[in-house]
């Protein structure tokens, strides 16, 4: 697949090359996965599972994980015309030809790509259509507690914490492979393992005593945490070094399913999560960083943490995040440290308007408390904040939405009249009942009702002033909640609509329904069958795959919700006997595992640390970012995957690169300050350089060599520093205007010199114009005076010497231009040397 990176657009989705990923030779391992993620690179690159799950295979000799993401429909278009299948980023390894293939399932819109990942990949859609030559299709993720819609699909099913499960997984298909067992005889193995489901061997029509228990990690704190993340080309939905310091919450949203199939809550301790934070730093020189957990103020130690951790990340202008914030969980110490980094939006999650309706759902939160909130972040400088709810929950009535509507007005006004660029934004959902919650019995609004909803709420919304009100598509929320409680009856429904150009449902302008409509009414189904409410004594589509959490418990919070009745939060208040601890004498769900397991809440404190006295915070002394202490001109390469770069991703890589050997950049003044770094003319995007340059700027003084040679182990394949000139500390510095090229023909001769002809013909004219498209409009320009020198080095190669002083057309344009329909997979073109005229 790497042969066609001059034709793909993004190409650095596909490169593999980036600094921290991996590379083994796949013939030397005993077992071989590719970990996939069924949409594109920037968001499969954020997800934290997958990093996880590779850092811990990669870890054993033996074993290979390598990454996958589905790539856009332009590219899958390039690779079908060219009959390249979808592969490894690594090792550029063909899917068909792993061992095994895993799948995150995030959500439930992910499905069609899913058969578009297989499909490309050359292996069959339908596991019963697979034989020993496949490799086994394996899923995992919040989705698979509810497997069936896709259960036609994947050998293997992976539920609960992976940490353990996955090098359970790969040493079985390692002893499989030596023992020379085929497919049935793996999966029989497999499903003797704690967490694995193997769709095939359950009859749904006679489903018996089947039931499989989600697996469980019982301690995080010894679990070492993904340090030497990879840094992503390019920019990625979240880009930043993300730390997990918690699992689970039971705070009991009835309406979460991740507060369920979690269970139990298991935290790292501040000071392993200390050092992974900061050895995360220093490998990845990521310049944020973010605390992440189902509900993050609610780590029972995260003053404590946040005391220990701030002020390293502020001296070298690293922001902190704390997504998932509950209303009140934050003090206030925090709130001022986080606003001396980084004060940007802000987001908070009533969930709904009404006191009554945050009791049904068991949310927690008064009004009183939402409102002091909102005035600590007011008075701590944020200007933006964007509050959460949803429409539609069991028991709302028109009263619940006019409440939604009247706690943005008293959010936005105690704020008070002197913050004059107040923005108030209500984000507003459709519920969608899901599985293995206490709403999993209930209806969900028809199209139809959610529009009504919403019309009246914007109604509402458009007579505020400084509140603006966004709204969930509700085309995707009603496709979802089909999916969320399907059957396997929807197996034909998602090939079908596949089939008929179904992808990339969970992108606003990628969302057509009608292919799944269509093919439901194919199958003799409706939506309404999924839809609606749920008989509380029937047997439900994933009631033999069991999160630990009981039915009994399930149908208590229900009764509870609609009788308005608060749960507390069993970490601090009295326990509910849900079903997954074995503590005290009580009896877990998870028969075979609490044999062996220790299974209840692992918290670093019995309270936490924020209702008690604060810790006290080290307030070192703010250096000063933007000392100038030397300035170099740093000479580099950029051959091999490195120059698919584009201009736009380097700035990142050398700013991370440069935080990784602790070299000390200076950053400009203001409010955004940003490091003092320059690059020369940008380099068209698959030319490879023997000589390009950049400017830096550091704080400290430094010799020419120790910069090249802390740099250089730092730097992505295929760059490195070949030298360091001083410069002076002014902004303005000379650039070089004279670049050498070598152009390499790479098809046959009869190409090569049929091109070659046309070069010549062009070095020989006294003037050659072209048709030069710029972003307003065509000109015609004459791009003779730009070539000073004309080369044929032998049958194939050429040298070609630019002068750009007074003009520029990039290389590869002028190339396409003289020879018409030449690209890349044609010729090689290398930058060889660049210098002042």
């Amino acid at each position: 697949m790497k042969k066609l990176l001059p034709l793909l657009p993004r190409p650095t989705r596909y490169l593999g090359s980036e600094w921290g990923s991996v590379h083994k030779d796949p013939a030397k391992v005993k077992a071989h996965i590719a970990i996939g993620f069924p949409d594109l690179y920037e968001i499969g690159m954020s997800y934290l599972g997958q990093k996880i799950l590779y850092e811990i295979v990669n870890k054993h000799d033996d074993f290979y994980a390598e990454r996958a993401y589905t790539p856009c429909e332009e590219t899958a278009e390039i690779m079908r015309e060219h009959g390249e299948l979808l592969s490894t980023l690594e090792s550029d390894t063909p899917l068909k030809d792993v061992d095994a293939l895993g799948i995150s399932l995030t959500h439930e819109l992910c499905y069609t790509n899913v058969l578009f990942m297989l499909d490309l990949s050359g292996i069959p859609l339908k596991a019963a259509d697979r034989d020993d030559s496949c490799p086994l299709i394996i899923g995992g993720g919040g989705a698979c507690f509810n497997a069936e819609p896709m259960a036609d699909f994947f050998d293997v099913i992976m539920l609960g914490d992976g940490e353990e499960s996955i090098i359970r997984v790969m040493e079985v298909i390692a002893e499989c492979k030596e023992s020379g067992l085929g497919r049935k005889a793996r999966l029989e193995k497999l499903a003797e393992l704690p967490g694995i489901y193997i769709p095939e061997f359950f009859d749904p029509e006679n489903p018996g005593d089947f039931f499989v228990e989600k697996a469980v990690v019982e301690d995080f704190e010894p679990i070492p945490f993904p340090k030497e993340q990879i840094l992503p080309y390019g920019q990625v939905i979240h880009d930043r070094l993300t730390m997990e310091i918690a699992r689970g919450c039971t705070r009991g949203c009835r309406f979460c399913q991740a507060g369920i199939i979690y269970r139990p809550v298991r935290e790292r301790t501040p000071e392993t999560l200390n050092k992974t934070l900061m050895d995360g730093l220093k490998e990845t020189g990521y310049e944020e960083t973010s605390f992440l957990s189902l509900s993050t103020g609610d780590y029972s130690a995260l003053d404590t943490l946040f005391a220990q951790c701030f002020d390293n990340c502020a001296a070298e202008q690293i922001s902190i995040s704390l997504p998932s914030l509950r209303v009140g969980s934050l003090s206030e110490p925090i709130m001022e440290r986080i606003a001396t980094i980084r004060r940007t939006g802000a987001t908070l999650a009533p969930e709904a308007g009404s006191q009554r309706m945050r009791d049904v759902i068991n949310k927690g939160i008064t009004e009183e408390a939402l409102l002091d909130h909102a005035l600590m972040l007011y008075e701590n400088g944020w200007q933006n904040i964007k509050l959460y709810f949803m429409i539609g929950l069991p028991t709302e009535t028109f009263e619940d939405l006019d409440a939604i509507v009247d706690l943005c007005v008293k959010v936005r006004d105690v704020a008070g009249r002197h913050i004059k660029k107040l923005n108030i934004t209500a984000a507003v959902s459709p519920f969608v009942p899901k599985p293995h919650t206490p709403f999993q019995w209930e209806r969900q609004l028809s199209l139809e009702e959610i529009g009504e909803r919403l019309d009246y709420m914007r109604e509402k919304f458009d007579k505020q002033k400084r509140i603006k009100m966004k709204s969930h598509i509700p085309r995707m929320t009603f496709l979802e909640g089909i999916f969320s409680r399907g059957d396997r009856r929807l197996g034909p429904v998602i090939e079908k609509a596949y089939k008929k150009g179904a992808l990339y449902s969970s992108w606003k302008d990628h969302l057509k329904l009608e292919p799944y409509l269509e093919a439901m009414e194919e199958e003799g189904l409706t939506p309404e069958e999924y839809t609606g409410a749920r008989d509380h004594d029937a047997r439900l589509p994933w009631d033999h795959l069991s999160s630990g959490v009981s039915k009994r418990f399930l149908l208590a919070e229900l009764k509870r919700g609609i009788s308005e009745k608060i749960t507390g939060d069993c970490r601090y208040e009295e326990c509910r006997n849900c079903g997954v601890c074995n503590f005290d004498g009580r009896k877990s769900l998870l028969k075979k595992q609490s044999e062996t397991m220790d299974l209840r809440p692992k918290m670093v404190f019995e309270t936490r640390d924020q209702t008690g006295d604060v810790p006290d915070f080290v307030q070192a002394e703010k250096p000063d970012l933007g000392i100038k202490g030397c300035h170099f001109r740093l000479w580099y390469t950029k051959t091999g995957t490195s120059a698919y770069l584009s201009q736009l991703d380097l700035q990142p890589v050398i700013e991370r690169a440069m935080r990784r050997a602790e070299l000390p950049l200076t950053f400009s003044q203001g409010f955004h300050p940003m490091p003092r770094m320059s690059f020369g003319r940008a380099l068209p995007v698959g030319v490879e350089s023997m000589k390009e340059w950049m400017n830096i700027m550091l704080r400290t003084k430094i010799s020419a060599q120790d910069l090249v040679d802390r740099l250089n182990r730092q730097m992505p394949m295929g760059m490195k520093i070949v030298g360091a000139d001083p410069l002076n500390l002014s902004k303005k510095q000379e650039h070089p205007e004279i670049e050498e090229f070598t152009l390499i023909f790479t098809g046959s001769d009869e190409d090569a010199e049929a091109k070659k002809a046309l070069l010549r013909e062009y070095a020989q004219s006294e003037e050659y114009i072209v048709s030069h498209t710029t972003k307003k409009k065509v000109k015609e320009k004459d791009i003779r005076p730009m070539l000073i020198e004309f080369a044929e080095l032998n049958e194939r190669t050429l040298k070609l010497t630019f002068d750009w002083t007074s003009m520029y057309m990039s290389p590869v344009k002028m190339i396409a231009a003289i020879c018409p329909g030449t690209t890349l997979l044609d010729y090689s073109l290398t930058k060889t040397d660049q210098r002042f005229e």
